[in-house]
């Protein structure tokens, strides 16, 4: 029998994260969420995929602090050794992430900071240090998003570090090819979450706007995204690699 399969979520407790960690669970593999304040949340995720059989654990990592990534990897490690008997797992899911909306000319260094460290280095710094620990034909799946392809006022820091993941993805793919692992980046649409303060959810307007210039008519929930992550970290995938996956129902198209 194969090896049972973990997949490592960043940002798993809320939104588009617990969906993933959930939809990961449903099609049998072992999850390890991260949070960053949110622990009682993370709780309740880690035991409503132990209800459907799997294993499940949570950490605590802000991916914005690059300096606390060696204290991480030794607590994964510690984890992975005592629950699974590893030293190792099989995907790496890097969704964490906020949303700051605001025009570029009033975008302040600070602001600039924040989306880097959490979106772009931090994502670069965390794979680089759990590369020893991601299993040979294993996989990482880079959370990106539609904004990378049109453009909608406010998001230009956070859409153009997205920019930078893709790119980086492809040359991910290249370097771990050697490796069997897959690299992919997901880039979903406007989603019905709190990400943003909700506003795509909450603001009638917004959702109205987004509901009519995507072909499907309707705007994105987090079940549409979970199922499709599920999938790049399944055998069935293990031929697709260094793609870029729009899940947005087609918006502007």
């Amino acid at each position: 029998m194969d090896q049972q399969k973990i997949v490592l979520v960043t940002g798993g407790s809320r939104g588009l994260g617990k969906n993933m960690a959930l939809a990961l669970a449903k099609k049998g593999n072992d999850v390890i969420i991260t949070y960053n304040s949110g622990k009682q949340e993370a709780e309740q995720v880690v035991a409503e995929i132990e209800q459907m059989g799997q294993s499940a654990a949570a950490l605590q990592l802000n991916v914005g602090q690059v300096a606390t990534f060696d204290g991480f990897a030794a607590n994964l490690a510690e984890m992975l050794k005592e629950k699974w008997g590893r030293e190792n797992f099989d995907f790496l899911v890097n969704n964490a992430g906020i949303g700051i909306n605001t025009p570029f000319e009033s975008t302040t260094e600070d602001q600039f900071d924040l989306l880097t460290n959490i979106h772009f280095k931090g994502v670069y710094f965390l794979i680089q240090k759990l590369l020893p620990t991601i299993a040979n034909q294993g996989g990482i799946v880079n959370v990106s998003t539609g904004l990378t392809r049109f453009a909608l006022p406010g998001y230009s820091a956070y859409a153009a570090l997205k920019g930078a993941i893709e790119v980086l993805t492809k040359y991910l793919a290249k370097e771990l090819g050697a490796r069997g692992i897959t690299v992919n980046a997901v880039a979903p649409g406007a989603i019905e979450t709190d990400f943003g303060g909700g506003v795509v959810r909450d603001n009638e307007q917004v959702n109205a706007f987004v509901a009519s210039n995507t072909a499907l008519g309707r705007v994105g929930l987090p079940d549409d995204i979970g199922g499709v992550v599920a999938f790049l970290c399944s055998a069935e995938a293990r031929w697709v690699n260094a793609q870029r996956i729009e899940v947005s129902g087609g918006m502007f198209i």
